[in-house]
């Protein structure tokens, strides 16, 4: 089970919060989010209503203001409990829309898709088992996108502007401390 608590002000002041699932719209509970504590569970949480917009992946741990989860703002108006996986992860990632193209087949992190795949787009891919974090920049940085079991025909489908993935990695079980 899944616990996080938003917070108005930073350093877990102000008017909060506490979820324990899915959630499309935050609006009414806060104005804004500077902090938030992740007492169980993974999540990824939208800049937008309705699991839309920028999107920060966490783990179980404190994060005093939004540039700890790497926020462009203080606005956060939708959450996703990522289930808790613990078996095999399985994707592929194709250079060109449609499943067309060269195609790789991923179980482990990818740290650098250009080093492991020759291309630095991914276009679109297919997650067969587990769920995965999209970057926009290698080794595990910038623009995050949260891709659950399902066909990704184009890179639109997973919420992204432009096909650049530089990494990805499998959300795993992470109940260590950040």
């Amino acid at each position: 089970m899944g616990k996080i608590i938003f917070y108005e002000d930073k350093n877990y002041q102000g008017r909060s919060y506490e979820c324990r699932s899915d959630c499309s719209d935050l609006h009414s509970y806060f104005n804004r989010c500077n902090s938030i504590r992740v007492e169980n569970g993974n999540w990824m949480l939208y800049e937008n209503s309705n699991y839309r917009g920028r999107q920060y992946f966490l783990r179980r741990g404190e994060y005093p203001d939004f540039q700890h989860w790497l926020g462009f703002n203080d606005s956060i108006r939708s959450c996703r409990l990522i289930p808790q996986e613990r078996g095999s992860f399985r994707i592929r990632v194709y250079e060109k829309e449609d499943f067309r193209g060269q195609m790789m087949e991923f179980t482990e992190d990818c740290p650098n898709v250009f080093t492991e795949f020759n291309f630095r787009d991914i276009y679109s891919c297919n997650v067969l088992e587990g769920h995965w974090v999209f970057y926009d920049q290698q080794n595990f940085r910038g623009r995050q996108y949260y891709l659950r079991p399902a066909e990704y025909r184009r890179y639109t489908d997973w919420g992204a502007l432009t096909p650049r993935v530089s990494s990805f990695r499998r959300v795993q079980d992470f109940y260590q401390n950040v």
